[in-house]
């Protein structure tokens, strides 16, 4: 029977099945492929909190959600337009981001009365018409993934770690999508293993042909190649476009890049993705705990390196102390928060943005640190080089802000040439004449870095307050007073080295919508929108937080409204109203997931409705 092909401008898939079926390699997969295609995309991998919760259980299930067309693409999508369940918890987790008369393809094998009863049905939802208002296919994925490899006498395990091949050939075949990138990633993760190499191949191949063949799938879509600016891409996640950026603002500055750090959750894989760069002068060590992770980075930055240290929130807690430390010996420093939700343990996979407060405030003393924020995943690149040009120009720690979201959600990314960052090399005091170590730069407020060893430049560093100018250890009731105030003027100064604001939308109206942070591709579709329909409505995002740019103020009163999205219970509305005196208006959400557009949308609505 001759297939039906609908073309879509865009569409919004969800992989989802247990934590050990293989859907982020899936969603990954399908991701390289339609970004390799000319599509632009965005992407949300939602990972169990739990590492080895029990198989078929609600919370154990991954989700791999993918949202690609042929137009620009900002948010990983408010809903699914088909959800691919490889079990029944599954089903049950991820159902509701289906949309009305989505498409749901099962695993039927996936739904025996042992997964029923593990997810929390009475009943199975194949049977009972719960599902009536969406189009439902029922594949015995594992058994055909069995079929396919009869003849390769492979173990089960393995034959059953391979099924997820299979789904991902039925969705290549049902969006017009090539084999060949797959298959070559397949060849080059296990060409040490044949077996492997044809097991995989071969099941994907079964998938796309099971779709092919079958009269289940009447209708098969073509998403387009997207308008993007021409240039050489490929797709990234945040941590590593965050390392890349390190890696890039090192060249630039002619130093030797340190990473001193400690594994957690999300944020390990700057630290996996700099190991591999050795051959960039790129040092990693990873360290016995969080502290250990920054004093050794603040140790190499008082070696000449450029120095960085990566944690998540509660690892940031742990490394206050020699925040402080970095702050007083005022030595360049980029600190990279990769937030997840909190408070203690919390949700180490899922994401959040409320670690602002603790970014500005949360450390002993008048301990003042400037603190930037990426906006999308592939921004995880220019806000590490910018983190990092700040440091070593003004000598001082930095702290940049992502989040899960964004450092495990991907994007296509235009690769930046070389020529077009500029040159961050720091001048180094080389001249004993009349040294001091707090001696300061009359426009930038900062001492000038003298590495140890260089003839007639020694001098001692440490926590304790130093004496203007000479660095010597004192404790005069003036000299700290004048010292705690001019950290802070420094920190102050940035402003007059950072770009102003701009807004999205009309230069004054009813509604301005602030954000910062990963909220940026929601709020900008929401705000688009709004203005399609005709409404007064902006949208400003901040990406430098402290200090802020110097033109918010001026912005921020040319307003009606102005409307805080955060997830979090409202961290940057309060730095907002006590600076500016504004009395904006909060939308927060904690539930470890972002924000849907049409949330924001809403809220919107209602402002303008005069319901606030």
């Amino acid at each position: 029977m001759e297939k039906e092909t609908r073309v879509l401008d865009e569409v919004t898939i969800r992989f989802a099945g247990d934590s050990g079926d293989g859907m982020q390699l899936t969603g990954g997969q399908f991701t390289n492929t339609s970004a390799a295609m000319g599509n632009d995309l965005s992407t949300l991998p939602d990972y169990p909190a739990e590492i080895r919760a029990p198989i078929g259980t609600t919370y154990g299930v991954s989700g791999f959600q993918i949202h690609f067309g042929a137009t620009e693409i900002n948010t990983p999508g408010d809903h699914c337009d088909i959800l691919v369940a490889m079990n029944a918890a599954s089903l049950k987790v991820n159902l509701r981001s289906l949309q009305e008369n989505g498409i749901i393809i099962v695993n039927t094998d996936g739904f025996g009365d042992k997964n029923l009863k593990l997810a929390g049905y009475s009943q199975s939802p194949l049977a009972d018409g719960s599902l009536s208002k969406y189009q439902l296919f029922q594949v015995d994925i594992t058994k055909l993934t069995n079929l396919a490899l009869a003849d390769l006498n492979l173990p089960q395990k393995t034959i059953d770690k391979t099924k997820n091949f299979f789904a991902l050939g039925m969705m290549y075949w049902m969006f017009n999508r090539t084999l060949d990138n797959t298959n070559q990633w397949i060849i080059e993760k296990f060409g040490k293993k044949p077996e492997l190499v044809e097991a995989n191949s071969r099941v994907m191949k079964a998938g796309w042909n099971y779709a092919e063949t079958t009269d289940v799938f009447a209708v098969k879509y073509e998403v387009k190649p997207a308008p993007l600016t021409p240039g050489k891409y490929r797709n990234i996640n945040g941590n590593q476009a965050a390392a890349l950026g390190l890696v890039a603002a090192a060249h630039q500055a002619n130093l030797d890049l340190f990473l001193g750090t400690y594994p957690i959750t999300p944020a390990s894989d700057i630290l996996h993705e700099l190991a591999t760069f050795k051959n960039f002068r790129v040092k990693t060590f990873q360290c016995e705990d969080e502290i250990a992770g920054i004093t050794s980075a603040i140790g190499a930055s008082f070696g000449g390196a450029l120095a960085a240290t990566t944690t998540s929130g509660p690892g940031l807690a742990l490394k206050t102390e020699a925040m402080g430390l970095a702050v007083m010996v005022e030595l360049p420093l980029v600190i990279i928060n990769v937030q997840r939700g909190g408070p203690s343990t919390g949700l180490p996979t899922k994401t959040e943005q409320a670690d602002l407060l603790q970014a500005i405030y949360g450390r002993n003393g008048e301990s003042p640190i400037p603190v930037i924020a990426a906006s999308t995943p592939s921004d995880c690149f220019t806000m590490a080089f910018e983190a990092s040009r700040i440091a070593l120009k003004y000598m001082t720690p930095v702290i940049l802000l992502t989040d899960g979201y964004l450092g495990n959600g991907s994007e296509p990314w235009l690769l930046p040439q070389e020529k077009d960052l500029p040159s961050i090399a720091p001048k180094f005091r080389t001249d004993p004449e009349n040294y001091m170590p707090y001696q300061r730069d009359d426009i930038t407020l900062s001492r000038e870095w003298a590495i140890p060893g260089t003839i007639g430049l020694e001098h001692r560093i440490g926590g304790l307050e130093k004496q203007d100018k000479t660095g010597n250890i004192n404790y005069e009731p003036e000299n700290h007073d004048l010292m705690v105030k001019l950290r802070a003027a420094k920190v102050e100064r940035i402003a007059n080295d950072i770009p102003l604001a701009k807004v999205d939308g009309p230069e004054s109206g009813d509604i301005l919508v602030v954000g910062w942070g990963g909220t940026y591709g929601t709020i900008k579709t929401a705000v688009e929108r709004k203005l399609k329909e005709g409404k007064s409505v902006a949208h400003l995002h901040l990406k430098y937080i402290n200090p802020m740019p110097k033109n918010v103020g001026e912005i921020l009163s040319k307003y009606k409204y102005v409307l805080v999205p955060e997830i979090n219970l409202g961290q940057l509305i309060k730095i907002l109203r006590e600076k500016f005196l504004v009395p904006a208006i909060g939308l927060n959400k904690v539930q470890g997931l972002p924000f849907r557009s049409v949330e924001i949308e809403e809220k919107i609505d209602s402002v303008l409705g005069g319901k606030l």
